[in-house]
């Protein structure tokens, strides 16, 4: 399954970097009553909810003002932990305020280790988690958001990305450090804004290189959106990921980079994005 979002390059680059890292990040340096005190804060800003797709429910988590514009925020490969939630509450915190919500797509299972969150990405049902963000999108514009977009990083980046293409009621996309592959959707046929960013040094190959990024700029420049599609010099893979554990995970997988006024400007590039395609 894992062939409908990223290469087999890039598959194989994730295994070569498990290899080396899943001891190393199994047993992270950050403190685990740090770690603890962390999500518990992050746990405490959000509401959960339950949110009906089919026949069944998924939980979602939501923080920031009732009729602000809605972002659903999709996570990475390790699940809906503190990284995932510190980006929403700080999405929710931005001009004008926003409304973010984080379905679970992997239904209340975190990847504890890298080895554990590949395994989840690997079995995640792909048309499935799409499903889960036309209802998430839903969601938000039936309980006071009048416009929605979607963002998500590296996993999540490319079925933001996806979003536009598959998700007529996205109004706007933001994507960090993830393309979709064609299998899942193409970018040439997105109809909703998109905004991208990449780190120079990824080095996840056909997935969020250099070169994925560039193929992303040409396929949306065929779709006829608005776009944008920036590359930070000097940066590596997730680049935001700022907490001490995302830190340590980024480190452990070979990205050392510390770059704050990298972060400060995609920040500062989503905020006027989503603010002039949402507010």
């Amino acid at each position: 399954m894992l062939g409908a979002l990223v290469s087999s390059s890039s598959s194989t680059f994730l295994s070569s970097s498990l290899g080396k890292s899943s001891s190393s990040l199994s047993g992270s340096s950050v403190p685990a009553f740090s770690r603890l005190s962390v999500r518990s804060m992050a746990d405490s800003a959000f509401k959960k909810i339950q949110i009906q797709r089919d026949d069944t429910t998924f939980d979602a988590y939501v923080v920031g003002k009732d009729d602000a514009p809605g972002i659903v925020v999709i996570q990475e490969w390790w699940g809906v932990e503190v990284e995932i939630k510190n980006h929403a509450i700080k999405i929710s915190q931005l001009d004008p305020g926003f409304k973010a919500l984080i379905p679970d797509l992997y239904r209340g299972k975190v990847g504890l280790d890298a080895a554990e969150a590949k395994h989840l990405m690997d079995g995640l049902d792909w048309p499935g988690a799409v499903k889960d963000i036309s209802d998430s999108v839903n969601w938000l514009k039936a309980n006071g958001s009048k416009k929605v977009g979607v963002t998500g990083m590296c996993m999540g980046g490319a079925l933001a990305i996806a979003s536009s293409v598959l998700i007529p009621e996205v109004d706007a996309v933001v994507g960090f450090y993830g393309t979709p592959s064609s299998e899942l959707a193409d970018p040439a046929q997105a109809k909703a804004p998109i905004q991208a960013h990449f780190g120079e040094l990824d080095h996840i190959v056909g997935f969020s290189d250099v070169t994925a990024a560039r193929n992303l700029e040409e396929k949306l420049k065929a779709s006829g959106v608005a776009h944008e599609v920036h590359i930070y010099p000097g940066n590596g893979h997730a680049f935001l990921n700022r907490s001490p554990e995302g830190v340590s995970r980024r480190k452990s997988l070979g990205d050392s980079d510390d770059d704050e006024a990298a972060v400060e400007l995609a920040w500062s590039r989503f905020n006027s994005w989503m603010k002039h395609y949402l507010a």
